[in-house]
């Protein structure tokens, strides 16, 4: 099998030059499905393979066009009843962003999902549809030919919305809403995905996010399953000029991140002054050890990172914001 393999990827490199880290993915794939294939077992575990495989590889065709756009990923209820102030916030928001020259990523739907795919535009809104019996329909405000995609598992949505966003909304919302807002909250935690963020939109007399907050607070911090500055991940927003404010100072100075070896690199767009880079030292206490914040070039602040932590990576960001 492996030499049927080999024979099979050096014609496809000879018809279509391929680099060897795409080469080497390839195997892995063709490996991998093979013995899938040839276990004996539930046939529908190799289905569910080959489909969530599809519908990964049609998302990233269709996000690959719009890579170095920015991205705010929208969600919230998907019910039309709701409280038309938080759909008129969700229109509201689509369209600032949109203003800006962002992206905006939503489920597709109806309810809040339309309310902000209408304030985008069909030039500014990509959707990631979930195929359910009983909903749900694209909205009439998605280019359904070009930036649109179907998926029959919500897990691969999920996958398809976070992986590209560089940062994300969330209003209120079911049970739907409280997964993806979780996933959400946990890829940040883990570092899984890049550091970005993350607002609790609501009405201005809205409670539904402070009643959500007083959960986390009174049972998951209280009970120690997760730490109090965990929650420097979030910032609850009532009003949209908050969350668009709240956005735009995450990328005020801070560019990006990235890890090699067991030192970290953040680039920003101001260079720190002395000062600046030894206060973060005395805020930020957890990456002081050994030599320390060092300033590699005019744009790029380096320290030791052993890959946990990425809350206080967060509090890192916050500070380098604060500098302008």
């Amino acid at each position: 099998m492996d030499e049927l393999i080999d024979a099979f990827l050096g014609d496809l490199q000879r018809e279509s030059p391929l680099s060897p880290d795409r080469i080497e993915v390839l195997r892995g794939l063709l490996v991998r499905f093979v013995e899938l294939a040839t276990v004996d077992g539930d046939i529908g575990d190799l289905r569910v393979a080959v489909n969530a495989l599809n519908e990964l590889v049609e998302a990233s065709a269709m996000f690959s066009a719009w890579r170095d756009v920015p991205k705010l990923a929208i969600f919230g209820s998907a019910r039309t009843n709701i409280d038309p102030t938080l759909l008129e916030m969700a229109r509201q928001l689509g369209a600032e962003m949109a203003q800006r020259n962002w992206m905006i990523v939503s489920g597709a739907g109806p309810g809040i999902m339309e309310a902000s795919a209408k304030g985008a535009g069909r030039s500014h809104t990509l959707g990631v549809n979930i195929e359910l019996p009983f909903e749900q329909f694209a909205n009439p405000y998605i280019d359904a030919e070009t930036m649109l995609v179907a998926m029959q598992y919500f897990f691969t949505r999920k996958v398809a919305m976070t992986r590209p966003s560089n940062a994300f909304a969330i209003f209120p919302g079911g049970l739907g809403t409280m997964d993806e807002a979780f996933e959400v909250l946990t890829l940040l935690h883990t570092g899984k995905t890049s550091p970005a963020p993350v607002v609790l939109v609501d009405r201005p007399d809205g409670t539904f996010w402070t009643q959500w907050l007083s959960f986390v607070e009174q049972a998951i911090i209280a009970g120690n399953y997760i730490d109090v500055n965990d929650m420097c991940l979030v910032r609850i927003c009532s009003t949209v000029q908050d969350a668009v404010r709240e956005i735009e100072h995450f990328f005020s100075n801070y560019e990006s991140f990235e890890v090699r070896g067991d030192r970290a690199f953040v680039r920003v767009k101001s260079a720190p002054s002395p000062v600046q880079l030894s206060e973060l030292a005395t805020t930020v206490p957890r990456f002081a050890v050994g030599v320390g914040y060092v300033l590699e070039d005019e744009r790029t602040i380096s320290f030791s990172f052993d890959g946990r932590n990425y809350v206080s990576l967060r509090l890192v960001i916050d500070e380098i914001n604060n500098w302008v």
